[in-house]
């Protein structure tokens, strides 16, 4: 990160690194413990920091353990692709296009409503036209 004068810092780095002092090394696992099970829970290192949460490198994570009766879980870590595949931004990318698309109406005068076309709205209200010959009431038959 270069500041206005041209003086490089690395105060901040945009790389995670692990959680341990003195390791410089970047993270690739998180643990979190989960105290009401007495778990220490070790998986893929998380999309976020979390406050309760540790980063480790690989050294660090290979080499955890737990104090006495609490169990040590590993989560299966994906290494092949390092991220999402082209399916899995692809179906995003859908998804997002889909859920900005407006409502397709079904016809240019309004939508069919009950026995009627809606011609107008307002908020939650709306006008309802009656469409001649639909709807008709037809007397009800009484059983005899």
């Amino acid at each position: 990160m270069s500041l206005s004068k041209g003086i490089q810092s690395n105060a901040v780095s945009p790389v995670r690194r692990c959680s341990r002092t003195a390791c410089r090394q970047p993270a690739v696992f998180t643990l979190t413990y989960v105290y009401a099970d007495s778990t220490a829970v070790l998986g893929p290192l998380a999309a976020y920091v979390e406050p309760h949460c540790y980063d480790l490198c690989a050294v660090h994570a290979d080499r955890l353990t737990a104090p006495r009766g609490w169990e040590v879980v590993r989560l299966p870590v994906e290494t092949a692709g390092g991220g999402p595949g082209s399916d899995d931004l692809e179906a995003l990318a859908d998804a997002v296009r889909e859920a900005a698309r407006p409502p397709a109406r079904k016809s240019p005068s309004g939508d069919e409503v009950g026995e009627g076309t809606e011609t107008l709205r307002r908020g939650h209200l709306r006008v309802v036209k009656s469409d001649p010959g639909r709807g008709e009431q037809q007397t009800p038959r009484r059983p005899g």
